[in-house]
């Protein structure tokens, strides 16, 4: 049964799935258009293990669904507005100082 998630779980859900860049990759593909696994495996350049992963991650946060199609399943995003959402923060300015990271920059591979 799905239900509606609060104000904060649904930023935290989305703070979860932007946090690794595969799987911002995986929503920015997803926004272009709906996708089979294999074909997202191909156009990001990983395993298919590693891609399955993530796309739980993805479906556990609520963000893509499954279609079945025959016998493959397609990946899209949940919500259409979710493309829109991701455009908004992909294009939105952050304030950064030039010359700091955060702590853990390089060994979590943010910053």
């Amino acid at each position: 049964m799905l239900t509606v998630a609060s104000d904060i779980e649904v930023l935290a859900r989305f703070g979860r799935a932007l946090a690794d860049p595969i799987r911002c990759r995986i929503l920015l593909t997803l926004r272009q258009a709906p996708a089979y696994p294999a074909d997202l495996a191909d156009t990001l350049g990983v395993s298919r293990t590693r891609l399955s992963n993530h796309l739980a991650c993805l479906r556990d946060c609520g963000l893509v669904v499954t279609v079945p199609d025959g016998r493959r399943t397609r990946y899209e995003l949940a919500d259409e507005r979710l493309g829109h959402a991701l455009d908004d923060l992909r294009t939105a300015v952050v304030a950064v100082e030039t010359d700091r990271t955060c702590q853990d920059a390089d060994a979590k591979g943010c910053c």
